[in-house]
């Protein structure tokens, strides 16, 4: 918990042994009393323990049993289905916490009290702290929302996909630009498209002191049109509801990589069905709303539409992004990841693409695909970039040593 600046020490206990006293107390609640920890609250700390309490604490309050004595100490949350009172708890923990704090408080208010359906109403969204986590909510509750709310909602998402952007945009496209190059670096080019700069610096020690001149053994070209598209990107994503973030991600790089213009990008999408949003790609809050979560999954079928539009495998790479429950046909959807890989198509499966931690996923599928050489793991964005720096160079990729099944390809 980060500082609160509330009141530090309002029973005279001072020192560190009192400030982890009172944070103690913030977790544990225990009444106006401070019963169990003996920690009376005061001040902004007695503010925060009701915004705690409101949503961890037994119907609204402490955990408490109901003859007043300490009973259960954990949470059980009781915010109630109230508009007005969820508005002004928003407001609250927006003025106790940082952000971080919040966007956890807001999960867990809509995970734990079911409170997804108020943010159907306006004047909801306007009091959340949005985040990807949040964004992924609102598109699970797209169908249901009325058009009242849908300009609100469509104002957060953007919100949101702009920060993203702004955060993740500058860094993808300068690895990647690098990478590109690298990758299409030619060594023999014509006389016009020799880079003579960078060829006499890779000849230096092949000077020859008698003619005072350097004697290429290798010539370095441009590559001919450096805006030429050089490489292409697939990435297929799994729109089942526990992917939520993860599309959310997805569709901001999505976009990132589609202005780059030696990069051909798809963007593709699937549940039961196939949906191709590449067309969309100019605008990630309309690849959002494109998007339908929830659902079945089937892989195989989208790894088929996938393959129908790989038109230069050597020069592909294809991004699975998903938990890996496949719905469909488990022994064809091993069978197409290993032609994708032997026509010459760099594999990779992210089991998720977000910073929210380990993702449960089908281990058996992930060892399968580890075991045909196809790496997965989950993938935070700030690694993204490397991720695909590193497939497009057909270099081992930057696996985090705690991520993916035993066996993954590093």
């Amino acid at each position: 918990m980060g500082d609160t600046n509330g009141a530090r020490d309002p029973d005279g206990a001072g020192g560190s042994g009192g400030e982890r006293l009172r944070r103690w107390r913030l977790v544990l609640g225990g009444g106006s009393e401070g019963e169990g920890t003996g920690r009376v609250l005061g001040g902004k700390d007695a503010a925060m323990d009701a915004a705690l309490g409101a949503l961890y604490g037994r119907d609204g309050g402490d955990a408490r049993s109901g003859d007043g004595r300490s009973g259960d100490r954990s949470r059980t949350g009781g915010l109630g289905a109230s508009a007005p009172s969820v508005a002004r708890w928003l407001g609250d923990i927006r003025t106790y916490f940082p952000a971080p704090v919040v966007q956890v408080m807001q999960r867990d208010a809509i995970d734990r009290l079911g409170l997804a359906a108020l943010l159907l109403e306006p004047e909801m969204l306007e009091a959340v702290e949005a985040d990807a986590h949040l964004v992924g909510t609102l598109l699970s509750l797209n169908k249901a929302m009325p058009e009242t709310t849908r300009n609100t909602a469509r104002a957060v998402v953007r919100k949101v996909v702009e920060d993203l952007e702004k955060r993740l945009a500058t860094r993808t496209r300068a690895t990647l630009t690098g990478a590109l190059d690298r990758s299409a670096r030619v060594n023999r080019p014509r006389h016009h498209d020799i880079d003579w700069n960078r060829t006499i610096r890779a000849n230096l020690k092949h000077y020859v002191p008698e003619y005072r001149t350097v004697v290429p053994e290798r010539l370095i070209g441009y590559g001919r049109a450096a805006q030429a598209v050089k490489k292409e990107a697939i990435l297929c994503v799994d729109q089942s509801g526990s992917m939520a973030s993860s599309v959310v991600y997805a569709s901001v790089f999505g976009a990132v990589l589609a202005s780059m213009r030696s990069l051909a990008t798809r963007l593709v999408v699937f549940d039961t069905a196939v949906v191709d949003l590449t067309e969309e790609l100019a605008d990630p809050v309309d690849v959002l709303f494109g998007t339908q979560l929830g659902g079945g999954t089937d892989i195989n079928r989208a790894l088929a539409y996938c393959q129908s539009r790989v038109t230069r495998p050597a020069d592909t790479v294809v991004v699975l992004i998903s938990d890996l429950y496949e719905g469909g046909i488990r022994n064809e959807m091993l069978a197409r990841v290993a032609a994708l890989q032997a026509s010459g198509v760099r594999f990779v499966t992210l089991l998720a693409l977000s910073d929210e931690g380990a993702p449960a996923y089908d281990h058996e599928h992930a060892a399968a695909l580890a075991a045909l050489g196809a790496p997965a793991f989950a993938c935070t964005p700030d690694l993204f970039p490397e991720v695909m720096a590193a497939a497009i160079e057909k270099r081992p990729l930057p696996v985090p040593d705690e991520a993916g099944p035993r066996g993954a390809v590093r």
